[in-house]
């Protein structure tokens, strides 16, 4: 991991945020409290049709949850992004998120008037707001990663949510195979059974990534993956 820092700052409690991501740089995303959620969303940035794909990610390798080693699919076979380190080793692709109706129903109404920057936002709403300054919208919603939340799926198809899963220190780094659009949202998990509203805030920083070698851990991790990255390297050509 390179140590130069192109650009770093923090994503409040509650917050959103949206940057472009290029091709050969790295987004290192850190749990600045202990018990972060942060709600991400993926783009193809020059073509924004093509997406995050979730069941593409999960079944090409043979997962459940996302850490160091593996890799986001888009919809069109190619890899968005790969995560190079981890200091948590689980991160949860299946909970989704928030949105206004859960918000109101776990935590309690509340009104930006009323409570000014300390009022309760909710995920769906923040992602949509971020999603419009690129010309996008609710149609464009897909399926997002939940980095430093673990949800485990039990035998019946349940879901348990595992609180305390992040300290604070622990981070997520994420190495930009394409050049991308990520949204970033703060909000708590939707199955954090906490009844109190108290999402925490992340810090993130750019940084230029290394290239990527032929025995690469996130492209050897299985064959899909290699040819994932084939697929990428060809629509780069």
């Amino acid at each position: 991991m390179s140590q130069t820092i192109l650009w770093g700052d923090t994503v409040e409690a509650g917050a959103s945020w949206s940057l472009r991501l290029r091709r050969g740089q790295e987004l290192r995303i850190e749990d600045s409290e202990g018990g972060a959620n942060v709600a991400a969303l993926f783009y193809n940035y020059e073509a924004p049709t093509e997406r995050y794909n979730m069941p593409d990610t999960l079944k090409a390798q043979h997962t459940a949850h996302l850490t160091k080693g593996f890799v986001l699919y888009s919809d069109m076979g190619r890899i968005l992004c790969s995560i190079t380190e981890d200091t948590r080793g689980w991160h949860d692709p299946l909970g989704g998120h928030n949105d206004a109706a859960a918000v109101r129903k776990k935590y309690g109404d509340s009104t930006y008037q009323e409570m000014r920057n300390a009022w309760k936002r909710n995920t769906r709403d923040n992602f949509i707001v971020e999603l419009g300054k690129y010309g996008l919208g609710l149609r464009d919603l897909t399926a997002n990663v939940n980095f430093f939340s673990k949800a485990v799926v039990h035998n019946d198809g349940s879901m348990e949510y595992v609180a305390s899963n992040c300290a604070a220190g622990d981070s997520v780094t994420l190495r930009a195979e394409m050049n991308l659009l990520v949204i970033l949202d703060t909000g708590q998990h939707p199955l954090d059974p906490s009844p109190n509203y108290a999402p925490k805030p992340v810090k993130f920083s750019i940084r230029p990534a290394l290239p990527v070698a032929a025995d690469d851990p996130c492209r050897r991790k299985c064959p899909e993956n290699a040819r994932g990255f084939i697929n990428t390297e060809r629509y780069f050509l």
